[in-house]
């Protein structure tokens, strides 16, 4: 599988991090960090961003002519996380001018698997418009909203369930969390 993920100037970029370092190795990863998302990381973690995923491409998001903004690139999907309010209008107004929003471009006129996880809270009436034109044409909108079951016992514990999700969504087996009904339960 060939994915793409974009990161974006949000607050969350440590858990994009996360996603790309636990990908399984059959992965062909094409990583596009903005500016600002590399800022954020920096200023939340106060440390540099390190991709461990030993299938990875890493492009700037000014690099509009590199491979993965054509059609004929082949990517079989598309993840922006965090996805900024920013890049979520541009993306629903159809503005392709960095690399992220190009490539999302592609992947929605090609019809692939697109999921956004914006961050953001509240969300107001301009993003919920835009998230909703967005949905209608198919992408799927994934923010990282944690599940607060028995089985989560920390924070590491609900970012394996936020990457189990995402993971499910891009069609990636995994076993980041319990699912319903692995085991009986008692009432």
């Amino acid at each position: 599988m060939k994915l793409i993920l974009a990161i974006t100037g949000a607050s969350g970029t440590k858990l994009a991090i996360k996603f790309a370092n636990s990908l399984p190795a059959s992965i062909s990863l094409h990583l596009v960090i903005s500016k600002s998302s590399k800022k954020a990381y920096e200023l939340e973690c106060q440390k540099e961003i390190n991709i461990k995923h030993k299938d990875t491409m890493i492009y700037e998001n000014e690099e509009i002519w590199a491979s993965i903004a054509s059609s004929s690139f082949g990517a079989d999907a598309m993840l922006i996380l965090p996805c900024s309010m920013n890049t979520l209008a541009k993306c629903a107004c159809g503005i392709s001018d960095n690399l992220i929003t190009r490539a999302f471009s592609c992947m929605l006129k090609e019809k692939k698997n697109i999921i956004l996880a914006p961050r953001e809270m509240p969300f107001d009436t301009i993003a919920l418009k835009n998230m909703l034109k967005l949905s209608k044409l198919g992408v799927y909108i994934a923010p990282p909203i944690l599940g607060y079951y028995s089985s989560q016992e920390n924070l590491e514990d609900m970012e394996d369930f936020l990457l189990g999700k995402w993971y499910d969504l891009l069609n990636i087996k995994n076993t980041k969390y319990k699912r319903w009904g692995d085991e009986k339960t008692k009432l």
